[in-house]
């Protein structure tokens, strides 16, 4: 019996166009100035000081601008660059710059089965604060009470095993427990090595549904 299930967001719960046309260029403009104006506070420190150990320790301000830019346009899955992501989009969400996307079966799916008692997290390579403002600002109100926890890259990578492992022993179910939902394919597959349930949401008009992730076009074509 399913206890519990995790989603992922981008192309999962909402669309890719929402995060790529939105959000990253949202972050991309505001990014060099966030970090001047912040790059005092404490929680800004500690993410540059994170960035100067994967990069170079001596880098100054200009350069850590420089090397977040780089990393943000070759989308790449660097801890630091997804928490000051969030910090940035935190002030777009604040200001009504934009309104976070959720697919509005996805909605009425998570509402229902968190209704019956399935407990509901949140997987992705995004930050859990941006997990948590974009589910907090949506055209269908705050959803965040609908989830028990949140996961990111601080747990691993998304395509690998043990990062999976790591939230089936957090979550505290046993794998086959748990179904795990994602647009992409080897995410799907380090969930079921781990043991998970998958479900492979592709929102094509007939996705192959005898594949070896069953394929689905909405949430509201999962069978738990």
């Amino acid at each position: 019996m399913i206890k519990a299930i995790i989603t992922d967001i981008e192309g999962t719960t909402s669309s890719l166009s929402f995060v790529k046309d939105v959000l990253f260029p949202y972050a991309r403009q505001h990014l060099a100035d966030f970090v001047r104006q912040h790059q005092h506070d404490a929680g800004i420190c500690a993410l540059l000081n994170d960035a100067r150990q994967l990069s170079d320790p001596q880098a100054d301000i200009e350069q850590l601008i420089a090397q977040f830019i780089d990393w943000l346009d070759n989308d790449q899955k660097i801890t630091p660059l997804k928490s000051l992501q969030g910090l940035i989009w935190e002030d777009g969400y604040q200001q009504a710059a934009f309104t976070g996307h959720i697919y509005k079966d996805a909605v009425d799916c998570l509402r229902d089965w968190k209704a019956h008692g399935h407990d509901l997290y949140v997987y992705s390579s995004g930050s859990v604060h941006a997990q948590k403002l974009l589910f907090a600002h949506t055209e269908y109100g705050d959803l965040t009470p609908l989830f028990s926890g949140y996961f990111d890259t601080h747990i691993g990578g998304k395509k690998e095993t043990a990062s999976y492992q790591a939230i089936i022993k957090q979550i505290g179910q046993p794998a086959d427990a748990i179904v795990f939902l994602s647009d992409i394919k080897e995410e799907l597959d380090a969930a079921r090595i781990a043991g998970m349930h998958t479900y492979w949401l592709t929102r094509e008009p007939s996705p192959d549904t005898q594949a070896i992730h069953p394929r689905v076009a909405s949430f509201s074509d999962i069978e738990l």
